[in-house]
């Protein structure tokens, strides 16, 4: 991944909105109900080569195919593995269930979605990872889509859910341990990470249970229990990726892309110096809504490994406000001052914007306004930073 030499470089979380059509589609495909498989795939490819002209009109640098052939940046993995069936009852988050108010008021949102990610299939088998062809089908056809373009990414990257949150939100119904399920998932997604990465691509894996399942899988429980969950996530991901390139790995964390009070989210100094031991040349952190913006705080005191970038937050990807540029530019300095070197500072979204096939939080029209403010931000950050 590059530096930041004489700009702040700009990038998201992975998921873009995606057609009322493909979401539906992609839906009943995640209910394992008949979809024609021709008309997916043509509905994917023109909605592929769409979000990512829109993001280099919005002067993305590092870009992606905006997660357009899944249904949800994890349950595709039923479609990748064996060993899943069922369904689970993941646990709901603890600051939702602290305030029922809230709950009831944010149903209306869970309505829209097409895919239920609190009932995922569980694992009932072995895992095996026997998606290798759908992997690189996808890397070719995002390959094929950027090669339309005129204009090209700085560098294109293409995710992957972390074992940790497929572990935690598609439950244990087959391993003796949460851990020994972990180190399976890990050792089956080392096929899907290797193939990115040697397809070209940055590698972004998209691990926001190791944050937000404090408040979910391991509320009420002692911080030692969650972090030992932490480790062996970290863990997996380290032996899942041994051998590629270091430079061409980021790690996404968050506490959750949903709008709602997180006043049970973990604090950054909790976790940090764990996350930090994850094998990756980049971290995405959620830096931009009200419950963090405070975490650059956490940076100043828990300095960031060296050869570690640090992609800030600096967009809110659950909200309809648009962010003022220089708000953005606020935010990118205040990181690149915690940092020490704004050549470690890239600038990004704090989540996805359509985690789950249907369910963004923000109008799609303002998505792309909000990723001009990015691209503006970032432009005033820089001149700021670098002169």
């Amino acid at each position: 991944m590059p530096n930041s030499e004489n700009r702040i470089l700009t990038t998201h979380a992975g998921s873009l909105p995606r057609p009322k059509e493909l979401a539906e589609m992609l839906g009943r495909k995640s209910r394992h109900e008949p979809v024609d498989e021709a008309a997916l795939e043509q509905m994917t490819a023109q909605s592929t080569t769409r979000v990512i002209a829109r993001q280099l009109e919005c002067g993305i640098d590092i870009g992606n195919n905006g997660e357009q052939a899944r249904e949800s940046f994890f349950t595709y993995v039923q479609h990748r593995m064996s060993g899943f069936s069922g369904k689970s009852q993941r646990p709901f988050m603890s600051d939702l269930i602290r305030y029922p108010g809230y709950l009831a008021f944010m149903g209306r949102d869970v309505a829209r979605m097409q895919v239920d990610l609190m009932h995922a299939p569980q694992a009932t088998g072995d895992i095996r990872y026997t998606g290798l062809d759908a992997v690189k089908k996808e890397c070719a056809d995002f390959r094929r889509a950027l090669d339309e373009q005129k204009s090209h990414f700085v560098e294109p990257f293409l995710t992957a859910a972390s074992p940790g949150i497929v572990a935690a939100a598609m439950l244990n119904a087959h391993y003796p341990s949460i851990r020994e399920y972990v180190m399976a998932l890990g050792a089956a997604f080392k096929t899907e990470y290797a193939t990115i990465v040697n397809s070209g691509f940055v590698l972004q894996i998209d691990a926001p249970d190791l944050a937000m399942e404090r408040h979910t899988s391991f509320a009420g429980k002692p911080i030692k229990d969650f972090l030992d969950f932490v480790d062996a996530v970290i863990g997996a991901i380290n032996s899942a990726i041994a051998g590629l390139p270091k430079d061409k790995i980021r790690l996404h964390v968050c506490w959750g892309n949903y709008e709602g009070p997180h006043t049970d989210d973990v604090p950054l100094d909790e976790i940090i110096e764990h996350i930090y031991r994850a094998e990756v040349s980049a971290l995405l952190l959620s830096m931009a809504n009200p419950r963090h913006q405070h975490d650059y705080h956490s940076l100043e005191k828990h300095r960031l490994p060296a050869g570690m970038k640090l992609i800030v937050g600096a967009i809110d990807s659950t909200t309809n406000y648009v962010e003022h540029p220089e708000v953005v530019a606020d935010r990118i300095e205040r990181a690149a001052r915690a940092i020490g070197d704004p050549r470690r500072v890239m600038a990004g979204t704090d989540c996805g914007f359509d985690t789950s096939a249907g369910f963004g939080l923000v109008a799609e029209d303002l998505v792309w306004e909000k990723l001009r403010a990015l691209s503006d931000g970032a432009a005033i950050a820089s001149r700021r930073l670098f002169g």
